[in-house]
């Protein structure tokens, strides 16, 4: 498959940390199972550490057993997994591909992915690369049957594609509420990995990547194992909530060495929405930038770009934007989601908090530009 957009945090962390240079960005390419990975994969044996106990109180008497049980109970994430794994599918790929000598015979080469089912109709989203240039597609469920699918819309940009298939007794995901989310939350990423089925691995929130430049605003990073045909499958929380779509890793081998990326839940759904409604992403632009309100919801105006759409309606830095359209602004990043699918040009009453008081204005949409400030 090409690769994505997701020439990723485009050394948005190589300018945040020298050290990175020796890395390349890897984007989670479907996996080849014809061809098997491009990198050398080394099977490494894990074993079992001590089970943790604790001191009982003054006089009690509790077993050793007892304590391991416990604790055995409290590190499990089976009912996550149960929850979220039904929701979770392979996609399988193929396209034609022609060798490089002008007498080459054309090829069918083979791709696999995962995917995450939105909703019971079958909406499933996974990355716009593994479907990318595919001209056939087929989604397996978790109990193995096989589904033909269709490709409802890409966005190449956010590296998210959604695809459809026609099949009764579907198991929604559930999302989680981005805003929970923390860095040091334990999350599992679920896929199939190598293509070996589906496949859970454990790690944590080890950052928010913020891209202000970037159509996806915030990547989640995470230590969880990911590796290609991880794409497009789901990261989950410890109640099998669905926190991101996984997207990409940081790698200088080409396979998982701690530090993958997904796109967060909320950016997923409104790219969805917009791929649902009309199979493409318009691209407004409002001109702001935002932060956390202290004491309450609504997105602070912390800059607003000159000649921008917003600094043309009259809002300030300092303004608190509490509404946009139909939609209330509750946290910062709302204020940009809110405008994801909505066309240039398109006037949108905003109402923003300005000294205590509600104001109403009237912004005028306007084209992302090449330099702008989200």
């Amino acid at each position: 498959m090409n690769r994505p957009l997701l020439v990723l945090i485009q050394l948005a962390l190589a300018a945040a940390a020298g050290c990175f240079s020796a890395y390349a960005i890897v984007s989670m390419q479907a996996s080849d199972p014809g061809r098997g990975p491009a990198s050398t994969i080394a099977l490494v044996p894990t074993g079992t550490g001590p089970v943790p106990s604790a001191a009982p109180g003054a006089g009690a008497t509790v077993s050793y057993p007892a304590l391991a049980e416990k604790a055995a109970v409290i590190a499990s994430y089976r009912d996550a997994v149960a929850s979220a794994g039904p929701s979770v599918v392979t996609v399988h790929s193929a396209h034609t591909s022609k060798g490089p000598l002008p007498l080459a015979p054309t090829v069918l080469v083979r791709g696999l992915g995962s995917g995450v089912i939105l909703d019971r109709d079958g909406y499933i989203v996974t990355n716009n690369h593994v479907v990318e240039g595919a001209s056939e597609l087929a989604v397996a469920l978790p109990d193995g049957t096989l589904q033909l699918t269709r490709v409802i819309g890409t966005d190449p940009e956010s590296d998210i594609a959604l695809l459809k298939i026609d099949v009764d007794g579907l198991r929604a995901i559930t999302p989680a509420d981005i805003n929970e989310v923390a860095v040091g939350d334990v999350v599992l990423a679920v896929g199939n990995p190598l293509g070996v089925g589906q496949t859970v691995t454990q790690g944590i929130v080890s950052a928010i990547v913020r891209r202000g430049m970037n159509p996806v605003e915030n990547f989640i990073q995470t230590d969880a194992a990911i590796n290609p045909g991880n794409s497009g499958g789901a990261l989950i929380d410890t109640a099998g909530r669905l926190v991101g779509i996984n997207v990409a890793i940081l790698s200088h081998s080409g396979g998982s060495e701690g530090i993958g990326f997904a796109i967060p839940v909320d950016y997923v759904q409104a790219v969805a929405s917009a791929l649902r409604a009309s199979g493409r992403v318009a691209r407004a632009w409002l001109g702001v930038s935002t932060a956390p309100s202290a004491g309450a919801s609504g997105a602070l105006v912390v800059a607003v770009e000159r000649d921008g759409p917003a600094y043309r309606a009259g809002i300030a830095p300092g303004d608190v934007i509490v509404r946009i359209g139909d939609r209330p602004v509750t946290h910062a990043q709302d204020a940009r989601s809110v405008v994801i699918g909505a066309e240039p040009g398109t006037h949108l009453p905003v109402e923003i908090v300005r000294n205590g008081a509600r104001v109403p204005v009237d912004v005028q949409l306007a084209h992302v530009p090449t330099q702008a400030t989200p």
